[in-house]
């Protein structure tokens, strides 16, 4: 039969919409079996029931089983199904098949449980040819699946194992109804993105028409939201098409006939449980009722429920909160601090290695603050009498605080230049792939890379950029739109960062070639629906989302940082750790502030978009390099060692005159000469009080000396006393102070300068070549 004939039954009101071919109200219903029916059957036989189409309803016994005809002939009526010699007789075998079935068990098809449907049926092809008689082939079984639906409200398909729903919708519905209806939803997922809109896609359509089949009706506009849930709540479609169910209800949602999915339900995810009952009710509660975020409202329940599992297996009579004091916040502490990775977890699959090792300090941290979190508010809302302070009770032992504190940890430059250099090299090829193709384009791909590597941005803020975040400046007017029209040499590229976790929304410059790959995204981007911002529950286009949903936080720690590290031949962690999202931020933070012109600390606050500068301070590390220069600008070694000429009277010495007491060494004191051998150890170095060791320049002896050509010239350094440097930085005034000390000190030849009649003011020791080595003399 064709489609048109199925269109007729439906009345003449409208004939788009499907009605049911039969009506129970039209026919005689009475299940049990009368024994002149069962008899004409038997009489029948075989061959003539499977022919039946061949002879004269009217001859001796089909009119008798006249009303177990009429049902059946009104379901093949009622069929899409071209009327082929070959589909002709499937339906004939079909319905034999059924009056057999009724003759052998008494009663009729209208009161055949579903259990006795999914026999006849088959639960599969094989089943079906075993249980089946030997002339019903496999192109009977389909027929049979239509009138167990139309005949006895059969929906126990999942029940039926693979065979094509598409193709019983055609037949029960209609061809042309049924892809019209599902050419409605490609449509709206074709222009958000998803794979699921193409026309070559299978998927869509197997698993829209098993919901048709299970809301017994081929309208989109009939799908409702207790529907969907029903789908999941009892498992009706396989697993692995709970992300086509999913997409297929966001699409009914965009036509405007149910809600939209609860967010997870496209996933196969368990809801955390253990520990008793009474404890989780509590925990359930809490989680109801706090106005946290829904992530961290979720990790603190976990936390809770790990609590459970303890008290379940050490503390059973603490499960009721209200039993809980002061000694048994100590008792958990303790339990705590001792704990392992994997005690009291509901499941260990993704703790690889660490199980058995001790808990990190950060996990006590966090246990601990979500129990004071729990008990502190259950006080607050009155739930709870106030038998103990949770912050007091509760509060993070000294040993495990002291371990705690940020933890920035910069990337090493040589791994992060390679980094950039693969997120600016992207290709198709370095794309991760699935049987379907790329999962997200490369325009896509390549703006969140660039993100994370030029933004400076946590991947929460990354994910919640809106369309349209870039803004291009340019001669001092901002202008927003395609950056080929406004960049520029002086252009100035401005990102908009939301709201976030430490401060409102605020701009920011980027580097232009982030702005340009937003752009080329932003022009291919597929319209999207609207998404509700997790932190301000606005509605707002979100920038990076795709096939009608938000690109996930995680996605740059599990594919974009794996896939960079694969093409930059670095490995995915270093001596600090796994790289991670957060790792590029306290990276570009710290060269900001070590570059050539850094930024100074309240520009960088500025730019990380922090409220405080204390939390810039832990993200702009200084580099060694940065250090050093530092360090050798201080002059830490010249401040305190200096280095004077010294001259060294060769002849004096291989004559042996400088073994009788002859000079043979002499201090440049730029004024004259010290022939003083222990010169380092005099007091008077730096205001020289002219004692009998003193030869001034300007004299015959001084000149002698110095017009020796034998002299082997070598620099002697001098460490300094605290004065002395404060003579040298300081100048005269704290030469006139050291001077006034010494005024009464004894000279090496014995004198004080008191007695020697030294003048109140002296020149200043010249002070020559800083050296940075060793405090050793070298050759000049």
């Amino acid at each position: 039969m064709t489609a048109l004939r199925s269109t007729a039954v439906t009345g003449d009101d409208d004939p788009g919409r499907w009605v049911p071919p039969v009506d129970p109200l039209r026919f005689d219903t009475e299940i049990t079996l009368r024994p002149s029916e069962e008899r004409a059957i038997r009489e029948l036989g075989v061959d003539n029931l499977r022919r039946l189409r061949r002879h004269d309803p009217s001859a001796h016994g089909w009119s008798t089983i006249k009303r177990l005809l009429r049902p059946l002939d009104a379901v093949t009526a009622g069929l899409d199904s071209p009327p082929t010699t070959h589909r002709r007789r499937a339906m004939d075998d079909a319905v034999a098949l059924l009056l057999l079935r009724s003759a052998q068990v008494g009663r009729s098809y209208w009161g055949w449980t579903v259990e006795e449907w999914t026999q006849v049926i088959g639960q599969d092809q094989k089943a079906f040819r075993h249980s089946a008689p030997a002339w019903a082939d496999d192109a009977v079984r389909p027929y049979l699946s239509a009138h167990a639906y139309l005949l006895g409200g059969f929906n126990e398909f999942h029940r039926l194992g693979s065979f094509s729903r598409l193709t019983l919708a055609w037949r029960v519905f209609g061809r042309d109804r049924v892809n019209g209806e599902i050419g409605r939803i490609r449509a709206v997922l074709a222009e958000w993105g998803y794979q699921l809109g193409r026309d070559d896609d299978k998927l869509l359509p197997m698993v829209t028409c098993q919901v048709f089949l299970l809301n017994r009706s081929p309208h989109v506009d009939d799908l409702t939201t207790a529907l969907f849930e029903r789908v999941r709540r009892e498992k009706l479609i396989p697993d692995l098409r709970l992300n086509t169910l999913h997409a297929l209800q966001k699409a009914v949602t965009a036509l405007g006939f149910c809600d939209p999915p609860t967010p997870g339900t496209g996933r196969r995810t368990a809801k955390a449980a253990g520990g008793p009952e009474a404890w989780a009710q509590w925990a359930d509660r809490w989680h109801a009722t706090s106005t946290l975020t829904p992530r961290v409202r979720g990790n603190i329940r976990s936390n809770l429920l790990k609590v459970g599992r303890w008290l379940d297996a050490e503390n059973p009579d603490l499960a009721d909160p209200t039993a809980w004091t002061r000694q048994s916040c100590a008792t958990w502490i303790a339990a705590l601090d001792r704990m392992k990775v994997g005690d009291f977890v509901e499941r260990t699959a993704g703790l690889k290695g660490r199980v058995g090792k001790p808990l990190e300090a950060s996990t006590k941290a966090t246990q601990l603050a979500a129990l004071r979190t729990f008990f502190r508010d259950c006080q607050e809302w009155e739930w709870l009498p106030r038998r103990f302070d949770p912050q007091r009770a509760l509060a993070t032992p000294r040993s495990i605080a002291a371990l705690l504190g940020p933890d920035p940890r910069v990337i090493a430059d040589e791994i992060w230049a390679k980094l950039l250099w693969a997120g600016l090299n992207l290709e198709t090829a370095d794309l991760p792939q699935n049987r379907a193709g790329l999962f997200y384009p490369l325009e896509l791909v390549r703006a969140v890379t660039l993100t994370w590597l030029f933004s400076g941005q946590r991947s929460d803020e990354i994910v919640r950029l809106r369309l349209g975040c870039i803004r291009w400046q340019h001669g001092g007017t901002v202008i927003a739109g395609d950056s080929q029209q406004v960049l520029a040499r002086d252009a100035v590229c401005l990102l908009d960062v939301p709201t976030h976790k430490t401060g409102t929304a605020f701009a920011k410059p980027v580097d232009p070639i982030l702005g340009q790959a937003i752009d080329a995204w932003q022009a291919v981007r597929p319209s999207q629906p609207r998404f509700v911002d997790r932190r301000t529950a606005e509605q707002v286009d979100l920038l990076f989302a795709f096939r009608a949903r938000r690109i996930s936080p995680a996605y740059i720690n599990n594919t974009v940082i794996p896939m960079l590290c694969r093409k930059a031949g670095v490995p995915a962690a270093d001596v600090r750790g796994n790289i991670t999202s957060h790792r590029a931020r306290s990276t570009i933070a710290s060269q900001l502030y070590n570059a050539k012109e850094p930024m100074t600390l309240f520009e960088l606050q500025a730019w990380l978009g922090h409220r405080s500068p204390q939390s810039t301070q832990y993200y702009a590390k200084i580099t060694p390099n940065t250090l050093t220069k530092a360090y050798t600008d201080a002059q830490y070694f010249s401040r305190n060692v200096r280095t004077i000429e010294v001259l060294v009277d060769r002849d004096a010495v291989t004559s042996g005159a400088a073994a009788a007491g002859e000079p043979w060494q002499h201090y440049d004191l730029g004024h004259g000469f010290c022939s003083y051998t222990f010169f380092e150890q005099c007091q008077h170095r730096m205001a020289c009080a002219r004692c009998d060791f003193y030869a001034p320049k300007d004299s015959g002896k001084a000149q002698l000396i110095e017009a020796k050509d034998n002299l082997q010239r070598m620099a002697a350094a001098i460490p300094l006393t605290d004065d002395e440097r404060a003579a040298v930085d300081d100048g005269q005034e704290a030469l006139d102070r050291l001077l006034e000390r010494l005024a009464d000190t004894p000279t090496p030849a014995g004198p004080t300068p008191r007695e020697l009649d030294v003048p109140a003011t002296a020149r200043l020791l010249p002070l020559v070549a800083v050296r940075q080595g060793g405090a050793s003399a070298a050759p000049r």
